[in-house]
C-alpha cells in the first residue's frame, strides 16, 4: 500500500468537494495510519479531535472518502474514525471569560505583579466548570439533545458548520423565528460545541437585555473600557433577541463597536431574533446591515413528524414512555412551538401520575382539555379568512369568490396553506370553505406556499405575523 495514500486521497476531496467544507473539516484531519489486514483488507484509521467533529465527519464525509481511497488503492479500503485522546494534564488558571492566566504570568508561572501562583493547582475539571459558569453556557443545551427536522433544517446545518469552523463561514449568523422554536437551544449548543473543541474559547452567551444593562452601568460609572474589554475580547458572542435593542442609540452604538471589533479579529457572532434584520423597526441601518451580511435563516414551527419525534424524546428524557398515537394526537393539537408542546407533555405527565391512569389518548384529552378549548375557539378556517383577508386589505367575499387576480388569489392560497397547517380540518373540507374548490386546487396552494416560504423572506415574515395573530 503506498504510504502517501491519504495525501493523494486529500488532494482528490480537495478538487471534488467545495472549498470550504474541505478546509474546515478534511483539511485540519491528521494523516490516517494506513493498516493492511492479514485477510487482505486495507484499513485507514484516523484520529479526531473530538465527539462533535467525529459524528459530522461520519454522517456527512465517510463513504466520500472510502469511495476516493478505494479508487485510489485499487482495492476496498474501510475507513475508521477514533477519537483523539485529550490531554489530562491540568490547565492553566482562568479568568473572566475563559481568558488564561497563563498570558499574564511569566515562563517561571510568576505574575507580573510579582505573586507567583502554581497554575497546576486548578483541576481540569474545575476549569471546564468555570468556564461553562462564565460563558453562560446551558450543557444541557447540545446538537445531540436538539431534535432535527426540515423546520430547523438549514439554521441547525450553518450552527454547524460555525461549531465546526467559528470565524470562518456564516459570520455573523442571525437567526430567527417566533417564540418556543428552538434558537436559544441552537446558540448554547454551538456554544457548548465549541467549548468540547477547544476548552480555553472565550465564549459568551446573553440575551440582548443584559448587554443593554451592560451598557447603562458602564456610562453611569463612565468605565467604557471594560465594557471594550470584556466583549471585543471574546472568541464568540451568542446573544438572544436583539430586537430588544430597538430605540436604545447608545446600546446600538456600543453592540456596533463590538460587533466590528469582533470581526476584524474573526470572531464568530452568532443573534437570535423574532424577526428577519430587515423586519426590525427602531434600529439603527448600519446595524441590519451588518446584521444580514453572514447567513440569515429561519427557524420555523415544527412540522407533525417533527412534534411527534420532540414529544416522543421529552417523554424519554422524563422516564416515561408515550405511545405514538398518544404523541400523534398531541402534535396534531399543538402546533405552535416547542414550548407549548413541552408544557402539553408536561400536563399529560402530571395528569397520568395523579390520576394512577396510563397514558392514552382519552387521559391526553382530558388532561388537555382546557387548551384545546381554547384553540378550537381561536383557530378557524372562517378566522383565517377574515384575518388574511384584512391582513391584504381584500374583501372576506373574495376568499370564496371565483374571482382570480393575482390581488385575491394569492391571499386565498395562504389562507388555504394556514387553514391546512393550523387546522384539522380536510382538504376536501378546506375546498368546500373556499367556495367549493377541488382538494387539488387546495393541495397545490398549500405546496406552492409552503415551497415559497422557504425562499421568500418577506412572504415568511407575514406567515410569522399571520400566524401568532390567529394564536393571540
Amino acid at each position: 500500500m503506498s504510504a502517501d495514500l491519504w495525501s493523494r486521497g486529500c488532494a482528490r476531496l480537495a478538487a471534488e468537494l467545495p472549498e470550504q467544507q474541505f478546509n474546515t473539516w478534511i483539511r485540519p484531519l491528521p494523516a490516517a495510519a494506513i493498516t493492511e489486514l492479514v485477510d487482505g483488507g486495507t484499513v485507514a484509521t484516523v484520529r479526531v479531535s473530538n465527539r462533535f467533529k467525529l459524528d459530522w465527519i461520519r454522517n456527512q464525509y465517510a463513504g466520500k472518502i472510502e469511495a476516493v481511497l478505494s479508487e485510489l488503492a485499487g482495492k476496498l479500503v474501510r475507513l475508521e474514525l477514533t477519537l483523539a485522546p485529550r490531554e489530562t494534564a491540568p490547565g492553566p488558571a482562568l479568568n473572566g471569560f475563559g481568558v488564561t492566566d497563563a498570558r499574564l504570568a511569566g515562563a517561571n508561572g510568576t505574575h507580573l505583579n510579582g505573586q507567583r501562583r502554581n497554575l497546576n493547582l486548578v483541576p481540569a475539571a474545575t476549569a471546564a466548570v468555570s468556564i461553562a459558569a462564565r460563558s453562560r453556557l446551558n450543557s444541557v443545551l447540545t446538537f445531540d439533545a436538539l431534535v432535527p427536522g426540515r423546520a430547523n433544517q438549514m439554521a441547525r446545518t450553518a450552527a454547524l458548520h460555525v461549531a465546526g469552523a467559528p470565524g470562518v463561514m456564516y459570520n455573523p449568523l442571525f437567526i430567527y423565528g417566533g417564540v418556543g422554536l428552538g434558537k436559544t437551544h441552537l446558540i448554547h449548543a454551538v456554544g457548548n460545541a465549541l467549548l468540547a473543541d477547544k476548552p480555553d474559547a472565550r465564549i459568551l452567551y446573553l440575551h440582548a437585555e443584559q448587554f443593554i444593562t451592560d451598557v447603562v452601568k458602564n456610562y453611569q460609572r463612565k468605565t467604557f473600557d471594560e465594557l471594550k474589554a470584556k466583549y471585543h475580547s471574546l472568541d464568540l458572542l451568542l446573544i438572544d433577541d436583539v430586537q430588544f435593542f430597538a430605540g436604545k442609540e447608545r446600546t446600538q452604538e456600543e453592540f456596533f463597536n463590538a460587533f466590528e471589533a469582533l470581526l476584524a479579529k474573526k470572531a464568530h457572532i452568532i443573534m437570535t431574533s423574532d424577526t428577519y434584520p430587515k423586519g426590525l423597526v427602531d434600529i439603527d441601518e448600519r446595524l441590519t446591515s451588518r446584521f444580514d451580511a453572514g447567513l440569515t435563516v429561519a427557524i420555523e414551527p415544527p412540522e407533525l413528524e417533527m412534534r411527534v419525534a420532540i414529544l416522543m424524546r421529552k417523554a424519554d428524557l422524563e422516564g416515561t414512555t408515550m405511545p405514538e398515537d398518544v404523541a400523534f394526537f398531541v402534535a396534531k393539537n399543538v402546533r405552535a412551538n416547542v414550548r407549548e408542546l413541552e408544557g402539553a407533555l408536561r400536563k399529560i405527565l402530571a395528569y397520568s401520575r395523579f390520576s394512577h391512569k396510563e397514558i392514552n389518548i382519552g387521559l391526553a384529552r382530558e388532561a388537555l382539555k382546557d387548551l384545546l378549548s381554547i384553540q378550537n375557539r381561536q383557530v378557524g378556517v372562517e378566522n383565517i379568512q377574515k384575518t388574511c383577508a384584512d391582513f391584504y386589505k381584500i374583501k372576506v367575499a373574495d376568499m370564496y369568490s371565483k374571482k382570480r387576480p393575482a390581488s385575491i388569489a394569492r391571499p386565498r392560497q395562504i389562507a388555504m396553506y394556514l387553514a391546512k397547517e393550523m387546522t384539522q380540518k380536510s382538504l376536501p373540507e378546506i375546498g368546500e370553505l373556499f367556495g367549493g374548490r377541488d382538494h387539488t386546487t387546495v393541495l397545490h396552494a398549500v405546496r406552492k406556499i409552503s415551497a415559497e416560504r422557504q425562499k421568500n423572506t418577506e412572504l415568511n415574515q407575514q406567515l410569522h405575523v399571520l400566524e401568532q395573530t390567529l394564536k393571540g
